[in-house]
């Protein structure tokens, strides 16, 4: 039982904790409100830049495939 106690005690401490710093650092005041054009992605900037080809490859994960080489394989095993 005294487990428990320190238990939800230390709980109650953090949820304080976390409560008094949210209270304390507020809103930031130079940042824009968000609007709904922000939610949907009209005016942003990566709704204007085409998608990657093979994101994968570009991180170094995956290795990058030439279309050009698997199209001229492919139609020289034909």
């Amino acid at each position: 039982m005294q487990r428990v106690r320190i238990g939800l005690t230390g709980l109650g401490f953090v949820f304080v904790a976390v409560l008094l710093a949210a209270a304390l650092t507020g809103t930031p005041q130079n940042e824009a409100p968000i609007t709904s054009e922000d939610l949907t992605g009209e005016n942003s900037v990566a709704a204007n830049q085409a998608a990657p080809e093979e994101p994968l490859a570009q991180l170094g994960v995956a290795p990058r495939a030439d279309v050009n080489q698997a199209n001229t394989s492919a139609s020289a095993q034909q």
